[in-house]
Formats: structure tokens, C-alpha cells, sequence
């Protein structure tokens, strides 16, 4: 039913992780292949192609959804159709910051600062010129294939690369003085194939179960007995994600209680749940939360 394009390179090994953990596992004969298969019969056909690309071939139609990021819709202009973000991105589930860095020791301050004729090296010319002409910058932009960050100050003035962190232009010995866009990782359709009323439902199904995978990670379920008496003090330290959920005991004696929590938080917590008086703790794993 659907045609489905996914991200080569730095979203590759994130994405496939997902996908895997949705139970959408992308199937092929190596790493290197750009054709795949899903075992799910609303996938028909899956393709892998660097991002840059992804937004144009959904937008001609050549595939009715793929993933890639806010910043390729951006530079492309392509005409598609956002389902819904996905929070991860290649290291972290953050979104990445697209940004123009200077050297360490320019006087540059600001995006405004940069003179006349500096040279910008870029992967994102139409999103780097747009910024420049909002800010009254006359720059010339030059279109990067890769490495912008080393090519201050022999090749370039300033750059407009991308960070999740900012440990690589820092490492490189850069400073940023401007954000042009903050770019999340994105499910896109094609607008011809969104208005299929049969193709929408897949597409939201499989939205469902991604953004489900998502929501869990870093989460788990909490399972424990207390007294009737404790109750209080136990459910008043005791966080989730809506209120705990409360079952009676047999014989009336105490209540069974559930609680999604934060993974981070369970060493603090057990104990703590433990002194206020629960018995029985469990802590399970969570594959999917849906809503």
C-alpha cells in the first residue's frame, strides 16, 4: 500500500533502531543497501536515501511517506504533508539547532556583525541566504559538501552547519552567533496520498505506533502493594504520567499500585516508596505508550 523512504546517513543506525523497536523491523541484505522490505502489509515498498533528498521525492510522489528532518523541508521548499514529529535524532532525543558559527576570535557578535562579501560556506544555501537577507547581510554563499566546520578561516568566514550538542564546533574552535532553525526529525506524506482516506489510516497507524515507541523510551512500570493506612504517603511520592492506578486487594486489607515513571528516577524512588511503607515492588520495561 504505501511507499516508504527512510534516512541514509546520520539517522540511518537511530532510525532503523526505531523502527526495529516499534516492531517495523526494515529488513535488507547489508548496511549499504538502498532497498528494504518491512514485514507489515501496509508498507508495500521502502527505499533508503540521504535527507536531503527524502522531501522532494515525497513531494513528487515518488514515495508516499518518508522521514527526514524540519531543516530539508525547510531548504527544499518542498510541498509535503507533516503527520507528526518523532523525538530522536542521531545521538539524542533533541532536536537540532541549525546554526551560524564564526571563529573563536572573530569580533563578529551577531548574525548582523558579519561584513560585506564574507564568504559562507554551507549545506543549506537557500535557508543561509534567506537568513542573510532578513538580517541585511550581503554575503557570498558557497554550497558545502561536507566537513563545513574546518573550512574557518582559510576557506570560509562563517558557517551555517548543524549541532545537537555543539561539542563538534566547539571542538573545531568555533562560536555560534546566530540559530536560523530548530529542526526535529519529522514523518512526511505526499498531500496527494495524505488525502487517500485508506493510505491516512496506515500512515496514522504507523504514526501511532512510532511516536508509542518514542513516548516509552526511558520509562518503566512500577508495580506495588500497600497497606490501606500507608496509601497516602505512598501514592503522594510516587509520580506517573496521569494518576497512579489503584486496584483493591483481596480481603480488603491494601491496594495493588501501577505508575509509569521516569527509568532515571527508580533509584531514588524504590527506596523511598519502600520507607512509606510499599511491599512487593516491580519494575518492568516498557515497549510502547500510546495514548
Amino acid at each position: 500500500m504505501l511507499r516508504l523512504v527512510l534516512p541514509k546517513g546520520s539517522l540511518e543506525k537511530a532510525t532503523m533502531q526505531l523502527f526495529a523497536d516499534a516492531d517495523l523491523a526494515v529488513a535488507r541484505g547489508s548496511d549499504v543497501e538502498y532497498r528494504a522490505t518491512i514485514d507489515d502489509p501496509r508498507v508495500d515498498e521502502v527505499r533508503i536515501l540521504r535527507p536531503q533528498e527524502i522531501p522532494l521525492y515525497v513531494a513528487d510522489g515518488l514515495f508516499d511517506l518518508g522521514i527526514t528532518g524540519r531543516d530539508w523541508i525547510e531548504e527544499t521548499g518542498a510541498d509535503v504533508l507533516s503527520l507528526g514529529t518523532l523525538a530522536y535524532s542521531k545521538a539524542t532525543a533533541n532536536p537540532i539547532r541549525v546554526v551560524l558559527a564564526v571563529a573563536r576570535d572573530s569580533a563578529v557578535t551577531q548574525v548582523s556583525d558579519l561584513p560585506v562579501g564574507c564568504r559562507v560556506s554551507t549545506e543549506y544555501p537557500e535557508l543561509t541566504r534567506r537568513l542573510l537577507e532578513k538580517q541585511g547581510v550581503q554575503a557570498e554563499i558557497r554550497l558545502s559538501y561536507g566537513a563545513t566546520e574546518a573550512k574557518i578561516p582559510d576557506i570560509a568566514d562563517a558557517v551555517v552547519e548543524i549541532t545537537e550538542t555543539g561539542r563538534a564546533l566547539a571542538a573545531a574552535g568555533l562560536r555560534v552567533v546566530g540559530t536560523l532553525l530548530e529542526s526535529c526529525t519529522e514523518l512526511i506524506a505526499n498531500p496527494t496520498a495524505g488525502a487517500d482516506p485508506v493510505k491516512r489510516h496506515a500512515m496514522t497507524q504507523l504514526l501511532t505506533l512510532l511516536q508509542g515507541t518514542l513516548e516509552a523510551r526511558g520509562k518503566v512500570l512500577l508495580k506495588l502493594n500497600v497497606a490501606r493506612g500507608e496509601l497516602d504517603q505512598v501514592v503522594a511520592v510516587l509520580p506517573s504520567l496521569k494518576a497512579p492506578t489503584l486496584s483493591e486487594l483481596s480481603g480488603g486489607g491494601g491496594f495493588a499500585v501501577e505508575a509509569v515513571v521516569s527509568k532515571s528516577d527508580v533509584n531514588v524512588l524504590i527506596p523511598a516508596l519502600k520507607d512509606k511503607g510499599a511491599t512487593d515492588i516491580i519494575e518492568l520495561p516498557l515497549s510502547k505508550i500510546v495514548h
